[in-house]
């Protein structure tokens, strides 16, 4: 019974990880976490994935964009813009790392998130409590970034999820979307 059950615990483990979602653009993967959800095509975006809830909490999203080589602006230009999306928090907390020869661009938010939306990017209302990590992937073909949003509580509970797609990061064989 003993060996039946670590079969069927190795055979499911192997199933779920054959069944992970994986993302491309630019020339990267990235393994999604297999609690969020891919929503449906939004214009500008590769993907949007849904964040699950923390309890008491709204969900969020993290959405994924590529604009093209050479596309969507400089780095600091992005991380400075997604700080400007919220106000009276602490400071951001930015920093730099390198995942598997890809360097990668991280910030991390919180405070009243002015909602952005729409084609001029106007506020939707203000959002209190509300957190965003972000992180721009300098891929081989331009860059790739990934922003989550969502409650404090809800981007909390996925930070692991979150370092661990970022983590995931590899060259892909594609070259473009």
């Amino acid at each position: 019974m003993k060996r039946v059950k670590a079969f069927s615990v190795g055979f499911l483990a192997c199933a779920a990880a054959a069944l992970a979602l994986e993302g491309t653009a630019a020339g990267v993967k990235w393994t999604v976490p297999a609690t969020w959800k891919l929503e449906a095509g939004r214009p500008m975006r590769v993907a949007t994935y849904a964040i699950p809830a923390a309890a008491g909490a709204e969900a969020g999203e993290c959405g994924v964009f590529f604009f093209g080589s050479g596309q969507g602006g400089g780095v600091e230009e992005n991380l400075n813009r997604w700080v400007s999306q919220f106000e009276g928090g602490a400071p951001p907390k930015k920093s730099e790392k390198t995942v598997a020869g890809f360097k990668v661009h991280l910030v991390d938010v919180a405070g009243t998130y002015l909602a952005p939306g729409g084609p001029m990017m106007q506020s939707q209302g203000k959002k209190p409590g509300y957190r965003l990590l972000g992180a721009i992937v300098e891929a081989p073909n331009g860059m790739v970034f990934f922003k989550c949003t969502g409650p404090a509580a809800t981007i909390s509970k996925a930070q692991a999820d979150f370092d661990r797609m970022i983590g995931s990061l590899a060259k892909s064989g594609a070259t473009a979307l």
